[in-house]
């Protein structure tokens, strides 16, 4: 469940002008223009006050340039007029400027002065500004990463309500960067951001739902989440939700709805719904099983990174289900998988390296991967070493369980 750091641009609004009567009456005239889609006049009556030095028309002309609404977009035009209303102080201005330098749009890109200018705007209690600092600290752009005071920026922002910054808050709390560990505290931000309709925070708070984690385990409250977020297309909740229905948690079982919404998420290329669709036509559950169809999804899955996919793939490739049978992909497929920590994948690779199978015949290494896979939690390692290592002298084992230790150093990386 990465954090999403999406930082935000913000649309044309204005609502009360500067000066005098005569200039707020400019200003609405331009913005009851903008709302008519008559860009034209809407840039005319701002382009005389600017001119002469409103804040608010600077800023609105700015965002007309940055658009492109009624003129050639030109973002060193945009910036010039944010410069100028930013400049007298106005926040809108100095988040839009602030903006343009992050995003490198009509000005080079310098997150420190970026920062300089959303600073500005944040200290002044601008909600949108306060987060894209804290994405700033989050993710060390132009300064050394800062966990804390990304989240002393997200919370600022959280306090007036940002769902964003509400949601990044929850991760912090969940993940314990930049504050303490509270698993509580997490789910509560995951719920205020949920309920302003954030799906990746109602997709938080069904899996807090469904693992207990912050609140009491409510699988009815877990199928709720996922629901929403599900219907607004995150594919993460429409795999979560077809495990539902696959295990029954919450609901009756039920194989085909499970792979309606592995289906849904799969064809959005979600890695998770694509190993689980697969695995359903692999089984023959709520469809006729189809060894080619299931090793089609592993594949993408697995091409996808996706541990447990590679992992089928090795065994699809070890068997021949779907595919001709070939123990040297079998060997690939686990190998990439166990360079994941994937303690079933290890434990293959150490099977077939005492059985010379895809690979030159080596016990050492056989039994180094079985130590590893062991050390990971895999109680049917524990197995192939009573079967095949019983003929291992004690000096085979010793320079096993070095091999494993130096791998393990390296991350299971080379070995």
């Amino acid at each position: 469940m990465p954090r999403t750091i999406t930082k935000f641009g913000l649309a044309l609004t204005l609502f009360v002008a500067s000066g005098g009567a005569a200039g707020a009456q400019d200003i609405q005239k331009g913005l009851d223009a903008y709302s008519r889609g008559d860009f034209a006049t809407a840039i005319s009556e701002w382009s005389v006050l600017a001119v002469r030095g409103d804040a608010l028309a600077q800023n609105n002309l700015g965002k007309m340039y940055e658009k492109g609404l009624g003129v050639t977009q030109d973002y060193a035009e945009a910036a010039k007029w944010y410069r100028l209303a930013a400049e007298q102080g106005l926040v809108q201005a100095q988040f839009n400027l602030g903006w343009l330098y992050d995003q490198g749009q009509g000005v080079s890109q310098d997150y420190v002065k970026a920062a300089e200018w959303y600073r500005l705007a944040a200290e002044r209690g601008f909600a949108a500004a306060q987060y894209n600092l804290g994405v700033i600290y989050g993710k060390g752009l132009g300064f050394t990463q800062d966990s804390q005071e990304a989240a002393k920026w997200y919370r600022l922002a959280a306090e007036q309500s940002l769902a964003q910054a509400q949601y990044n808050l929850g991760v912090m709390y969940r993940d314990g960067e930049g504050v303490n560990r509270d698993y509580l505290e997490s789910a509560k931000w995951y719920r205020l951001a949920a309920e302003q309709g954030l799906a990746q925070a109602q997709y938080n708070l069904g899996v807090a739902y469904r693992q207990g984690t912050g609140v009491a385990q409510n699988f009815n409250e877990a199928l709720k989440w996922y629901r929403l977020a599900s219907a607004q297309g995150h594919t993460s909740a429409q795999s979560n939700l077809g495990v539902m229905y696959e295990k029954g948690l919450g609901v009756t079982q039920d194989y085909a709805e499970a792979a309606k919404w592995y289906r849904l998420a799969a064809e959005q290329g979600n890695a998770e719904g694509q190993n689980n669709l697969g695995a359903l036509y692999s089984q023959g559950a709520g469809f006729t099983k189809d060894n080619q169809e299931a090793a089609k999804w592993y594949r993408l899955a697995a091409e996808q990174g996706l541990a447990r996919a590679q992992y089928n793939m090795g065994v699809v490739y070890r068997q021949g289900l779907g595919v001709t049978q070939d123990y040297q992909e079998a060997l690939r497929w686990y190998r990439l998988a166990a360079e994941q920590g994937f303690s079933a994948a290890q434990n293959s690779l150490g099977a077939m390296y005492f059985e010379g199978k895809g690979v030159v015949r080596n016990i050492v290494l056989g039994r180094m991967w079985l130590n590893i896979a062991i050390s990971n939690g895999d109680n049917d390692a524990r197995e192939n070493i009573a079967i095949f290592s019983s003929n291992m002298t004690r000096g085979q084992v010793a320079q096993a369980q070095e091999l494993a230790r130096q791998c393990v150093a390296k991350n299971y990386k080379g070995c």
